[in-house]
């Protein structure tokens, strides 16, 4: 067993205690008629906090971690201390992509080898009172072999090696019982169009999510498959650009029913959009299954992961969620990663306790919102038009010449009506 935070106590919800402690996050307490527990549903990745070395686009490794190395030993090393932080912090669930917690073998062989002994280490550990796989994915993206993309690759060997690497992860997933299954195309896109071929990439990448659902089925997985929508980085432009573009890709392919959306704060925000954007994006189209919680510097460029410290930012994002009835199978996962200059083992504790606060703060505000109900008030008023017999025959029945006729006998000559946009951010400032 890890000794890693040999020196951490468990963290409780203590609003008045001055060393580490929850002062929001109370699992018991009740918003909304559910617990604060159940509706967050806290996950913690496995990838930033126990494979990432501390590395950027300039500089090498920062962390010095005892369970950093390519064995098998050092997976299970890895997963001791992984599991050793989630019991410190509480959390109900965690998340993984196979990379993350098997060595790279030396082909897909032992590659499945490696990853079904993990599998048997992580399922006995959750045996034991561990917490339960919000979502289990491959790592399709960081090996040298997926630089030309995975399901999008040129070489049908990649995709066949792919489909196979897939396969073997949502068996992991579907054995630890994971309540969903994400597939984040990291290097789906291209870097020029001098050599892309447009068409043939789209038709693998709807044939392979074809075999995905058709494969969740067999199996009789009964979990979501989510994808994770991304614009830019790494590659110049990625095909799962944001909720809009998933959408239709996934009604192109016929799969809008069997697919939902993982949708993460930072590429929301790299594709010019606000995080509650996307969420109300997907809450519209019947799409929205869960969330990776984490913020943008907004003077950089580039996805930075960090941990969140915006309870505005965060309430609206929760006000969509909670106003589309909450999570189902999903949850908040933090695909956030400390600063590299962050090397104590308190600070893996303090960055997730800080994260867990914040997201409770906007949980109870964006539900004392709604319950105030200003916002849908003033939504409903603004729309109000619309709900009258006579506008909804003319959206449904009318013509041009009909309506056109309509314009000229009644002498309509609309006036612009005030969207009071600083009316309601000041509402919402009341409770943020």
């Amino acid at each position: 067993m890890s000794v890693y935070f040999h020196n951490i106590d468990p963290v409780r919800f203590d609003p008045d205690a001055d060393g580490l402690a929850y002062r929001h996050y109370n699992p018991e307490e009740v918003v909304m008629g559910k617990r604060m527990e159940d509706h967050l549903r806290f996950a913690i990745c496995w990838w930033h906090n126990f494979a990432w070395q501390g590395g950027d686009p300039f500089g090498g490794q920062t962390f010095d971690r005892p369970w950093f190395g390519d064995t098998m030993d050092h997976a299970k090393l890895k997963a001791d201390a992984a599991f050793e932080m989630f019991n410190i912090l509480g959390a109900p669930y965690y998340c993984f992509h196979d990379a993350d917690m098997r060595p790279e073998g030396a082909d897909f062989a032992e590659n499945t080898r490696n990853l079904e002994e993990m599998v048997d280490y992580l399922g006995q550990k959750m045996a034991d009172g561990g917490p339960k796989l919000l979502w289990g994915t491959a790592n399709l993206f960081s090996h040298r072999r997926f630089m030309s993309g995975a399901a999008s690759n040129p070489d049908p060997d990649v995709f066949a090696f792919s489909a196979a690497t897939v396969k073997t992860c949502m068996d992991a997933t579907q054995k630890l019982g994971g309540e969903n299954y994400v597939l984040w195309g990291g290097r789906e896109g291209y870097e020029t169009l001098l050599n892309t071929d447009l068409r043939r990439e789209s038709e693998q990448m709807g044939q392979f999510l074809s075999k995905v659902v058709d494969y969740k089925h067999k199996i009789g997985f009964k979990g979501a498959i989510l994808i994770e929508p991304k614009p830019q980085e790494p590659t110049k432009h990625q095909y799962d650009y944001d909720v809009a573009t998933v959408y239709g890709f996934l009604k192109k392919y016929g799969l809008e029913e069997e697919v939902k959306l993982n949708l993460e704060q930072g590429h929301a925000i790299l594709a010019g959009h606000s995080f509650e954007h996307e969420i109300a994006m997907a809450t519209s189209l019947g799409l929205l299954g869960s969330i990776d919680m984490n913020r943008n510097d907004y003077q950089s460029g580039w996805d930075t992961d960090q941990f969140p410290n915006n309870v505005p930012e965060v309430a609206l994002a929760y006000y969509e969620i909670l106003k589309s009835g909450g999570f189902t199978t999903g949850g908040t996962n933090f695909d956030a990663k400390l600063r590299r200059q962050s090397l104590d083992p308190v600070d893996l504790i303090a960055a997730h306790v800080g994260g867990m606060d914040v997201c409770a703060r906007g949980l109870k505000a964006a539900a004392a919102m709604l319950m105030d109900g200003g916002l849908e008030n003033a939504r409903a008023a603004r729309y109000a038009g619309w709900d009258t017999a006579e506008a909804q025959a003319m959206l449904h029945n009318g013509t041009l010449d009909s309506i056109t006729a309509d314009v000229l006998a009644k002498g309509i000559n609309p006036q612009p009506r005030s969207g009071q946009q600083e009316v309601l951010e000041n509402l919402v400032n009341r409770f943020v």
